[in-house]
């Protein structure tokens, strides 16, 4: 399972320290939004987290780059 922040459109593991850490400070919780899977995840518009998943995100990243005019 993972989880994500609904403002960010991003996704990343429960225990990522970045997102423990927004958690921690507060209002994080109320745009949180949580996944079964990856590809639930990407399907819905989010993207990897660059802490957590950072092959991901970088994988992402260029991809990205290669597609934006």
């Amino acid at each position: 399972m993972l989880g994500g922040h609904r403002r960010g459109r991003l996704y990343g593991r429960l225990d990522c320290s970045s997102a423990l850490r927004a958690l921690a400070r507060g209002g994080y919780r109320r745009h949180r939004v949580f996944f079964a899977d990856e590809a639930t995840a990407v399907a819905a518009g989010y993207r990897p987290c660059a802490v957590c998943l950072p092959a991901r995100y970088a994988h992402w990243k260029a991809n990205r780059e290669t597609t934006e005019p």
